[in-house]
């Protein structure tokens, strides 16, 4: 089974879940002005199998994916539409907050 990064912060507000896809940890991603940082302070939590992430998804006020494997996960439990995507140097990213 695929394994990503996900790491899980809770507040008192909300529940936040970040995943990354393993390869793209401690990345910088660029394109054009954009310079995206997949750090390991906010997605370097666990390495877990894409189903421990679906359960924590499910829960989630506010989420955060990147990743090819990341964000298909998401849009196979119908949890992110593939129109609300953004590429960054061809690797997709999907965020979402409940309010």
């Amino acid at each position: 089974m695929s394994q990503v990064y996900m790491r899980v912060s809770e507040t008192h507000e909300h529940y936040v879940v970040a995943i990354c896809d393993k390869q793209l940890l401690g990345k910088t991603l660029t394109d054009g002005k954009i310079k995206f940082k997949v750090s390991e302070e906010f997605y370097g939590g666990e390495l877990v199998d894409v189903k421990t992430c679906l359960n924590h998804l499910a829960k989630a006020t506010i989420a955060n994916m990147v990743g090819k494997k990341s964000v298909q996960t998401a849009i196979t439990a119908g949890l992110v539409h593939e129109q609300a995507i953004l590429f960054i140097e061809g690797h997709p990213h999907a965020q979402w907050v409940k309010l």
